[in-house]
């Protein structure tokens, strides 16, 4: 398997969402504002996840509409470009409702 194979790349978010989830446990909001390791943490791992979407190809993200694809990738082009304008309630927003989601959503895909 190639280093772009989707199959990875799915595994890869799957890991990643499952990590930020993990991680986000016995964690408030206020955690992103006051904790600084947590809250790069979380940054990267969503970049990651939106890194390893990207890398799923355009025919393959088709058959599977039920992922928002843009919006993922959307999100780790504006965590990496615009790194000082973050808005941690959306970002609690993602981890909080929309990772458990996508997890359950690529389990079905691998």
């Amino acid at each position: 398997m190639s280093r772009h194979d989707p199959l990875i790349a799915l595994r890869h978010m799957r890991d990643y969402a499952r990590e930020s989830v993990d991680l986000a446990q016995e964690k408030s909001r206020q955690d992103l504002d006051d904790n600084r390791t947590f809250n790069l943490a979380q940054a990267r791992l969503l970049e990651i996840i939106g890194e390893a979407a990207n890398r799923i190809p355009v025919e393959f993200q088709m058959e599977h509409p039920e992922i928002a694809w843009g919006q993922i990738v959307s999100l780790r082009n504006r965590l990496i470009h615009g790194y000082d304008a973050i808005d941690f309630d959306i970002m609690w927003l993602i981890i909080q409702s929309d990772l458990p989601e996508l997890i359950k959503q690529l389990e079905n895909i691998i």
